[in-house]
């Protein structure tokens, strides 16, 4: 089953947390929480993040971004 759109999800094979963007063909359209470029990524390698992971996540770009590291 795919994911809906807006969906926080990890991908399994980089551990990467993202956003459901879309559904393009076999594809999902994931974005990075807070922004940046979407990567494509095949349903089956996908699960649905824990609340504990989507607060980890969004921490983790909170913090980059007072530090001036991402835009």
């Amino acid at each position: 089953m795919k994911p809906p759109i807006g969906a926080y999800v990890i991908d399994t094979r980089t551990g990467k947390v993202g956003t459901v963007m879309g559904h393009e063909g076999p594809y999902l359209q994931v974005r990075p929480i807070g922004g940046g470029r979407e990567w494509d990524c095949e349903p089956d390698r996908l699960r649905i993040a824990t609340p504990s992971e989507r607060l980890r996540a969004s921490t983790a770009y909170v913090n980059a971004r007072s530090r001036g590291e991402v835009p």
